[in-house]
């Protein structure tokens, strides 16, 4: 891991310990690694930052929050959820 800051480290750690078939939104990883309310912060993290399960966090509707959103569809499918094909939520 690269020099970063004590933010990103946090963020890391946290999603790096989200267990496959769970999923956090960004404003959960923000508030467990102890920054509520930096929930962009998390996706700048995510965007520099190799090896995180990136699928695993998801917008506050519970809807895909990366463009093209197949590739996060398809991993989280194959983690067990069901994802709407019109909205791209997460059916729970």
């Amino acid at each position: 891991m690269t020099e970063f800051s004590a933010f990103a480290r946090a963020v890391h750690d946290v999603v790096a310990a989200i267990p496959e078939g769970d999923v956090m939104t960004y404003a959960e990883v923000a508030a467990e690694a102890g920054h509520p309310g930096a929930a962009r912060g998390v996706g700048s993290v995510m965007r520099a930052s190799e090896g995180l399960p990136w699928w695993r966090v998801v917008s506050s509707s519970l809807s895909i929050s990366t463009d093209p959103p197949e590739r996060q569809a398809d991993l989280l499918r194959m983690e067990g959820w069901n994802i709407d094909p019109i909205t791209n939520r997460l059916q729970t």
